[in-house]
């Protein structure tokens, strides 16, 4: 028991001149609960039999621990791993443009809901209107801050105590737990469920019609495939059953693909504006997958339909912020030059690199490599990548690997040190090696990987 009586007490810790210096970066507050937590932390050693500490040992710990506290949690992270739309790693950069649209809409003001022109007061939606018209062919357009919000806002403002007919096989998770019966619920909509996981037929929507049906709906099943013995609806064969019926149609179109991907060999991806042309009266989507901005979710269509969901009082707990308003208002410009679109924005960019300049960019950096000491292996090689995000999740994109194994640390302290450096750096582990795919890694990244590497393959690295 003598040496807990021996622990200094918290006044007289802070009283130290080491912690007496940091009082100007940190409050008082801030200082004493790191004090405590030390101590006990003593205390806990000493229990199991472990040695104690003095007063210049807990301070310099104290010490140690406050300047842990100033690194913040999030940071920059070099992705490595290929998955372009990796929801880890927070998704796919926005295109610069974007980026200082929400750094200068974050660091000052602007004329958020505010008409320069006549000086009253106007609408957040306003600047994101004109370019998801153009983009989708829509009537109108609003923006929440993510497809699950604008899911609904879309079933609460539209059918709120009214049935919603939906296809067994789309009864999807979205991640997270999240699940299309739970939102359902959520809103207030009464989900019916039609056909079978595998197949559904036009007969099984018109036979579930009735009295208290409210919308017909078609959820773009973006996070998986049923494949083999399988039927389903087409929004056009659904949009004419909604009009004939006088039930307003939704296509949830999922991760807001501007164009036919098909082109670039990434297929099963509806363009948001087909919903639109097929006749559906809404088309929701996402603003931060394969259109490559901000995290939103959009809802295109009808103009009277929209202006029911804005006026919906859960408008203002779902409505976006100023930053992310700017960042989507300047990425949807991009899209209006569709001859550059795939070149402004990271994510398309990504997505469409051509083999053969990533081949070639591969094996420039692996020469680079070469005179690193470290690398027992370092080979490039081919292999297969996917889009992530919930987007693609099953197709293969062809790629071009850095394949690398380091003399000192197995595969698992490699990615370890990668991960714990400044900036961290996700890559692949796999069968021994760690895999560097640099379609993921943008222009200006490639000398900070390259410090990276360097580093983590150092025998006294970490």
């Amino acid at each position: 028991m003598s040496e807990f009586r021996q622990l200094p007490a918290v006044s007289k810790v802070l009283e130290h001149s080491a912690l007496v210096e940091l009082r100007s970066r940190f409050s008082s507050g801030v200082m004493t609960n790191a004090v405590r937590a030390e101590l006990e932390a003593v205390r806990s050693r000493l229990k199991s039999g472990q040695a104690g500490a003095d007063l210049d040992a807990v301070a310099a710990a104290v010490v140690r621990k406050l300047h842990d506290t100033e690194a913040p949690i999030l940071r920059t992270v070099l992705n490595a791993t290929g998955i372009v739309l990796h929801t880890n790693l927070g998704r796919s950069p926005m295109a610069e443009i974007a980026a200082r649209a929400a750094y200068e809409a974050a660091r000052g003001y602007l004329n958020l809901e505010l008409d320069l022109g006549s000086g009253k007061r106007s609408s957040r939606q306003d600047p994101i209107r004109a370019g998801v018209t153009d983009l989708t062919g829509a009537e109108a357009a609003t923006v929440v801050n993510n497809c699950a919000a604008a899911t609904v806002i879309v079933l609460r403002a539209l059918a709120a105590g009214k049935e919603v007919i939906v296809s067994r096989g789309q009864l999807i998770e979205i991640g997270g737990n999240f699940r299309i019966p739970d939102i359902m619920a959520t809103s207030g909509a009464i989900l019916r469920e039609v056909g079978t996981t595998n197949i559904t037929r036009l007969i099984d929507y018109e036979g579930a019609i009735g009295p208290n049906t409210g919308l017909l709906m078609c959820i773009h099943t973006s996070n998986f495939r049923v494949r083999g013995f399988t039927e389903s609806v087409g929004i056009e064969a659904l949009a004419a059953l909604g009009k004939k019926h006088g039930i307003p149609v939704v296509d949830d179109a999922g991760s807001g693909a501007a164009f036919d991907l098909s082109v670039h060999g990434l297929p099963d991806e509806p363009p948001i504006a087909h919903g639109i042309a097929a006749g559906a009266d809404l088309v929701l989507f996402s603003g931060d997958k394969l259109l490559g901005g901000p995290q939103a979710g959009i809802v295109a269509g009808k103009a009277e339909l929209i202006a029911r969901i804005e006026r919906d009082p859960l408008m203002r707990a779902f409505r976006c912020d100023k930053m992310t308003l700017a960042a989507l208002e300047a990425t949807l410009r991009l899209h209006r030059n569709a001859d550059r679109v795939c070149e402004t924005i990271p994510t398309l960019a990504m997505l469409t690199m051509p083999l053969a300049t990533l081949r070639s960019r591969i094996e420039t950096f692996a020469e680079r490599l070469k005179a690193v000491p470290g690398i027992r292996l370092l080979e490039v090689r081919d292999d297969v990548s996917y889009v992530g995000g919930g987007s693609l999740p099953d197709i293969a994109v062809p790629t071009v690997v850095l394949a690398l194994t380091a003399n000192c640390h197995t595969e698992e302290q490699f990615a370890t040190r990668l991960r714990s450096g400044m900036p961290a750096v996700m890559a692949r582990v796999h069968a021994g090696q760690l895999l560097f795919d640099l379609r993921t890694i943008l222009d200006r990244q490639l000398d900070d990987l390259f410090g990276a590497i360097a580093v983590a393959l150092r025998e006294d690295s970490l």
